[in-house]
């Protein structure tokens, strides 16, 4: 038995169009297996097994496909007409309703989910775990509150803009560092396919009140306070002496806190005073030699003595992990100085700048800047350690005459 209904000139038959399109009387009557015409490509199919579906032949792109819309008992005439007729519409503007159908099948995600996807996929390509870790802890903890259970294509700037406000003004750093952080999972989507149009965080900040500058700038102690500052440090009651140490070292170095909380004993060179920080721990990716003066080689002597046999300067309570990166703020914080750790390689640069006669590029080397001109970059070949040792040496003295600060500040 013939499957197709050879009248269909459409198999290929020699007879005719049927004068008139099917009716639901004729389609629950239809028991020969074969393939029967509505009209304008529409076909109701009749399997030898008895069931009826509909399919739609229609030219895509130049190419003659079939498309299938289902069984008759999921889908009645009206409904396999009016997808007809919206996928030919499609295809006679050059679009692929398959290529649509496909898409609306698939699952869109939704930010949390994207989110962890993200955060697995860059995971390797981070150098610093903790990094690693905190940027994913702040999407759950700040974005996915607002909006972690919708899908990624529905996310809008409002979204955005609820989630950011409560921590914009009082968490400014984290605020921008989660508004990326959304803008990178958006992306992401985008290019999975997911989303489409520009990324609503973009201009979501016209929607937020500036934010000041102590957050911005790392708000930091004019360097004629610093001194004593550091003499309040050493005396302070009911903070532990490793991280008393690790905030002292920190400031005598004028490194980062990231560098000073991971740093490592296989680091340090005794006999040459010097602390050599590897690329994978440097903003710049660059390896970064600091040369240590007296007080900063007393320091680490002690630590030496209280970190026992950990690999870690200034190891944790476990020992195996480094302090937590709260230890400087909360110091701060009980001292009562409205100001951030990162706040004193500023003290630091304002110096240098201003009580030493070393050349600018000397304190820039210090702080492992990254050398703005090009062919100053080009040519520079050492990293100036000779220079760097002598302005480390008298940061150290400055530092330990804490009532000579406010004289050298007047010009005494």
């Amino acid at each position: 038995m013939a499957f197709w209904n050879w009248a269909d000139p459409a198999m290929g038959g020699k007879g005719r169009h049927p004068e008139k399109a099917l009716t639901s009387v004729q389609i629950r009557s239809l028991k020969t297996p074969g393939r029967y015409a509505d009209g304008h490509g529409l076909y109701l199919v009749v399997d030898p097994t008895g069931s009826k579906r509909w399919i739609l032949r229609i030219v895509i792109q130049g190419q003659r496909r079939d498309i299938g819309f289902g069984g008759v008992g999921l889908v009645s005439l009206a409904e396999a007409r009016e997808k007809a007729l919206a996928y030919r519409k499609i295809a006679r503007n050059g679009g692929d309703p398959i290529a649509d159908k496909r898409k609306a099948k698939v699952t869109v995600p939704t930010f949390a989910e994207a989110a962890e996807t993200v955060h697995a996929e860059h995971k390797a390509t981070w150098r610093n775990p903790k990094h690693a870790a905190q940027w994913i802890t702040t999407l759950r903890a700040y974005a996915n509150p607002h909006f972690g259970a919708k899908r990624v294509d529905q996310i809008e700037t409002p979204d955005v803009l609820r989630a950011l406000s409560p921590i914009w003004l009082t968490k400014s750093e984290t605020a921008s560092r989660v508004r990326q952080r959304i803008g990178t999972v958006l992306d992401w989507a985008k290019a999975a396919g997911y989303r489409s149009g520009d990324n609503p965080v973009e201009g979501v900040t016209r929607g937020l009140p500036k934010q000041g500058e102590r957050e911005e700038h790392h708000a930091a102690l004019p360097y004629a306070e610093v001194p004593a500052f550091i003499a309040r440090l050493r005396g302070m009651v009911g903070q532990g002496e490793i991280g008393r140490l690790a905030f002292e070292f920190l400031i005598l170095t004028a490194a980062r806190t990231g560098e000073v909380l991971d740093a490592r004993w296989g680091e340090i060179d005794e006999a040459q005073a010097l602390w050599t920080v590897p690329a994978s721990r440097m903003k710049a990716g660059r390896e970064h030699r600091v040369p240590l003066s007296g007080r900063a080689c007393e320091v680490l002597l002690r630590a030496k003595v209280l970190a026992g046999d950990s690999s870690l300067i200034f190891p944790g309570r476990s020992g195996t992990k480094p302090l937590s990166n709260m230890v400087f703020l909360m110091a701060l914080r009980r001292m009562g100085v409205p100001i951030t750790g990162h706040g004193f390689r500023s003290s630091f640069r304002d110096w240098a700048a201003e009580a030493t006669n070393l050349p600018r590029e000397v304190a820039e080397m210090a702080l492992a800047h990254t050398i703005e001109n090009r062919v100053e970059a080009a040519y520079r070949r050492g990293d100036l350690l000779g220079k760097r040792r002598e302005l480390m040496e008298e940061w150290n003295t400055f530092l330990a005459e804490p009532d000579q600060s406010s004289k050298r500040e007047q010009g005494g």
